[in-house]
């Protein structure tokens, strides 16, 4: 199977501009999955989520139209919305035919999220085409044990939604996700935001790693793109 990792700049607060970036680069990547990153129909803008709730994505919204019509199964986190109507930090994942095959929240939220966001209370995972896959958002992957509960279910792949800056995020995303790969015996794939991202400048540097550690894939350090490895 081919999965892959996109890096973007999002265009800021603006869901269906963001949606059509998403669509834009899933549609011709050739993988049977594509992972984006972290508040991906947002870009990283906590402000502006604290305070409307029209940037809130529900799984029918319509505004995600061109990403459930690409015709690639995806992995899309966003600002998503609790069964009790507050914020959350969530991946969406849609099969290639746009249905919804699950919903996974960031259960440990990254210092000022907490004022904003709802955090999760259960692990993410789902299967495509025989392969089971993991899910966690950025500061999810800090606890190992998060990480090993998606190995011991026999999941294979873990995917990562994320947002490292430049300076001390760019060491942080080329060490933490090939010593997840080799401590858990799993392909690890993370996509990062490249460019400006809220407060932050995105580092780039999306990858795919194989059980072990080694580098499968990595998108440079400056351009929205996607990058592809396969699996199995």
């Amino acid at each position: 199977m081919r999965i892959a990792a996109a890096q973007l700049t999002c265009v800021p607060a603006d869901v269906p501009a963001n949606a059509r970036r998403l669509a834009a680069l899933a549609a011709p990547a050739g993988a049977a999955l594509v992972v984006f990153p972290e508040l991906a129909l947002t870009g990283y803008e906590t402000e502006a989520l604290r305070h409307r709730e029209e940037l809130w994505v529900r799984a029918d919204d319509p505004r995600l139209a061109p990403v459930r019509a690409s015709g690639v199964a995806t992995v899309v986190n966003c600002a998503t919305v609790t069964e009790d109507g507050r914020p959350a930090i969530g991946t969406l994942v849609f099969g290639r035919d746009g249905e919804l095959i699950t919903t996974y929240r960031k259960q440990h939220l990254f210092a000022h999220e907490s004022d904003v966001f709802v955090a999760g209370a259960e692990d993410g995972a789902f299967e495509l085409d025989g392969v089971r896959f993991a899910l966690a958002t950025c500061f999810d992957n800090h606890f190992p044990a998060l990480v090993a509960r998606g190995a011991a279910s026999g999941c294979q792949v873990h995917l990562a939604s994320a947002l490292h800056g430049t300076g001390g995020g760019v060491g942080e995303l080329t060490t933490l996700y090939p010593r997840l790969a080799e401590e858990h015996a799993l392909y690890v794939v993370v996509a990062d935001h490249v460019g400006p991202a809220g407060p932050w400048t995105g580092c780039g540097r999306s990858a795919a790693h194989a059980p072990g550690g080694s580098l499968l894939a990595q998108a440079d350090a400056a351009s929205p793109m996607i990058v592809t490895a396969d699996i199995g």
